[in-house]
Order: structure tokens, then C-alpha cells, then sequence
């Protein structure tokens, strides 16, 4: 993460001093007038004027001939002046923000959260929390922002989502956080057969306890060109998973625990998998609850499904009347029982409370996520 993200709250002036007003300075300590100075220049007393009162700018010719005229050397003068056009157009930009809109906008962000969650520290007023929040999402300003989620290629797969279109402010979010988390993860070239490869040794994880599948499923993504995040759901964003394509070589699958237990978590792992494997790059997947249930999701669910439970073994789940017949099962096929019960349950076989004690809650200490 950027500098300006680790620490939003960098000192910025509500002002910019003009390196003229340090030449003038020391031309009083020399005893020179601005006329002297621009004999001694071979400059017009008018442009030495001008670049006293800021007006004019000190180019680099200049600063080497202030050099020799002052005793200051030339970096310092090219440094000032560079200092004083940066703030002015940082003043200038601090007019154009901050308009009505944008304070509604920024009101839509779940700013608290990211503040608790560390991404960046508490500004001290609201200027610097919305500078603080387009650094976040790496745009220029509000209407970069609605460029960027409301008007290019990924809108409509956005407001597909009904999440994204009730509360597209949090939804952003946390897919944001998803990107950023992203960027850390170092991935070989998306390889769909090394994918697939490494969905069969995830699945062998199941069973195993979220400290040990949290980074092998890390590590077996990422070598197959797939960047796997785990980040907490965001009040307002009830998506449990979200599967996309950052670029053409690195696809991003994104979980949220919002379940937090092992049957929800794998099947959406496997969902998610589902959609990279057999949706076109330029798809967007944000899965939710009360989904419109499209073909694409319908194809991730069995995937899914299909996935953790062969079809073959389908018939054997009706014989299943107790915890040591699930154990057994869920031993022979080799996931967790959980995952067993979930099935059940989704299935009618059994009642949404039975056999829950088989199902492992998961929390994110001990899954390690960002």
C-alpha cells in the first residue's frame, strides 16, 4: 500500500509559499533591489518581479543563474519552486472537491469500518477523510469513482448484483479491499488444467483445520494464476464470494466468511472456482443471498455441488441416519462432515438443525485473513 494510504494524515498547508519570497529575503541579506538583480540576471526588472510575487515560474536556467548571483544552489531554487506549483495545484484541487455531492457520496462509504479496520488512520476533519477515501479506491475524484463502478465495462456485471445496486457504496468496498489484499499475492499465469489440479488437492483439505487450508489454498491459487482473498464481510454487502478476472492472466476469487461455517465456506470456494473455470473473462460474479438465480450461477452451483459430492454418490446420502453413518461417508469420499450435513440440510433430507454439531465455525483469527 501507497505512503499516502499508510499515513493519510501527512501534513498539506492550506497554503503555498512562493520561492520568490525567499529570493526576496535574500536579497535583503545581500543589500540587492530587484533592479540589481536583474542586471545581474540579464533578466527584464518586470520577469524578476513577476517571479518574486510567484507569478512567474523559476525554470531551471534560471535557478542555475540564481545560483551564482545568491550563493543558493540551483536544486534548492528548483526544489522551492517545484514545492510551490504543487500546492497551488493542490489548493486548486481542493476547490474543485468537497462540493455538495461529493459529501453525499462520501457518506455512502462505510468510512468507520475501513478506519476500524486500519486501512487508513482517522482524518482530522472531512477534507481529508474524502482525499483519504479516493486514495483508497485509486481514483482521482467522485466522478472517477462513478466512472469507475457506475459507467465502464463492469457496470452492468455490477448491477447485476443486488447488493451492489441497493448499496453499491459498502459493495465497493469491500470488493476494493479485495483488489488491494490482490495485489500482494505474487501469481504464476492463469493455467485452467494447473487450476483444476490445484481444486483437487484443495478439496483434500476440507477436513483439515483453517490454519493449514487458509495458506495452502493461498499458495495452490496462486500458482495456477489465481489470487484467493479472504476479507470480512462489510455491513451493507451481504456477498458471501465474488469471482472476476483482474487481468487477462490473474483471476481474483474472494471470500467473505459470511456463514462462518466450513459447509457455506467450501461450497462458495467451489462456486467461486466454478465461475472462473467456465465463465468468460470478461464476467463479473458477486454472490449473494436471493440471487435472480441466472444460468451462469445455476452452472457455479452445480459445479459446486458436484464438486465436494460426486453425483455418484448422490444415492448414498439417503442412507444416512446418523453421526457415525456422516462420519463414515464424509471419511470415505474424503471432505469434511460438515459438508455432509450441509448437503442434508440443503437437500430436505434432514432439519436445518440437525447434526450442526458436525459442522466446524470458522472465525477469521484462525483462518489468517487480512
Amino acid at each position: 500500500m501507497s505512503e499516502a494510504m499508510k499515513n493519510p494524515l501527512r501534513y498539506e498547508p492550506d497554503y503555498a509559499l512562493a520561492p520568490g519570497e525567499t529570493l526576496a529575503e535574500r536579497l535583503d541579506e545581500l543589500d540587492m533591489d530587484q533592479r540589481e538583480l536583474a542586471i545581474r540576471l540579464r533578466m527584464s526588472a518586470k520577469c524578476v518581479n513577476q517571479m518574486i510575487r510567484g507569478k512567474a515560474p523559476i525554470t531551471h536556467e534560471t535557478a542555475i543563474k540564481l545560483e551564482r548571483v545568491t550563493g543558493i544552489p540551483s536544486h534548492v531554487w528548483n526544489n522551492l519552486e517545484m514545492n510551490y506549483r504543487s500546492a497551488l495545484a493542490r489548493l486548486e484541487d481542493h476547490k474543485r472537491l468537497g462540493v455538495d455531492a461529493d459529501w453525499e457520496w462520501l457518506k455512502t462509504i462505510p468510512t468507520k469500518e475501513l478506519i476500524a479496520r486500519h486501512v487508513f488512520e482517522e482524518p482530522s476533519d472531512r477534507n481529508g477523510l474524502l482525499n483519504a477515501v479516493l486514495e483508497f479506491f485509486g481514483v482521482a475524484n467522485r466522478q472517477a469513482w462513478e466512472a469507475v463502478w457506475n459507467e465502464n465495462r463492469a457496470a452492468a456485471a455490477w448491477r447485476k448484483s443486488v447488493c451492489f445496486d441497493s448499496h453499491p457504496g459498502p459493495t465497493a468496498t469491500w470488493l476494493r479491499l479485495g483488489e488491494l489484499q490482490a495485489q500482494g499475492i505474487r501469481c504464476e499465469p492463469f493455467d485452467k488444467v494447473k487450476f483444476v489440479d490445484a481444486l483437487a488437492e484443495i478439496r483434500k483439505l476440507t477436513a483439515a483445520g483453517p490454519e493449514v487450508f487458509g495458506p495452502k489454498m493461498i499458495e495452490l491459487c496462486a500458482q495456477a494464476g489465481v489470487a484467493l482473498v479472504f476479507v470480512p464481510e462489510i455491513k451493507g454487502c451481504p456477498a458471501s464470494g465474488a469471482a472476476r478476472w483482474l487481468t487477462p492472466e490473474k483471476a481474483l476469487i474472494q471470500l467473505s466468511l459470511r456463514y462462518k461455517s466450513d459447509d457455506h465456506f467450501w461450497f462458495s470456494f467451489f462456486h467461486e472456482a466454478g465461475h472462473i473455470l467456465h465463465d468468460p473473462k470478461k464476467s463479473i460474479s458477486i454472490d449473494e443471498p436471493n440471487q435472480d438465480g441466472g444460468e451462469r450461477e445455476m452452472k457455479a452451483n452445480r459445479f459446486a455441488a458436484d464438486y465436494l459430492i460426486p453425483p455418484a454418490e448422490v444415492a448414498s446420502l439417503r442412507q444416512l441416519r446418523t453421526v457415525a453413518d456422516i462420519t463414515a461417508f464424509a471419511r470415505r469420499i474424503g471432505v469434511a462432515p460438515g459438508i455432509v450435513v450441509g448437503r442434508l440440510q440443503h437437500d430436505g433430507r434432514i432439519r436445518r438443525f440437525q447434526f450442526n454439531n458436525l459442522k466446524v465455525k470458522l472465525v477469521w483469527k484462525t483462518l489468517k485473513a487480512g
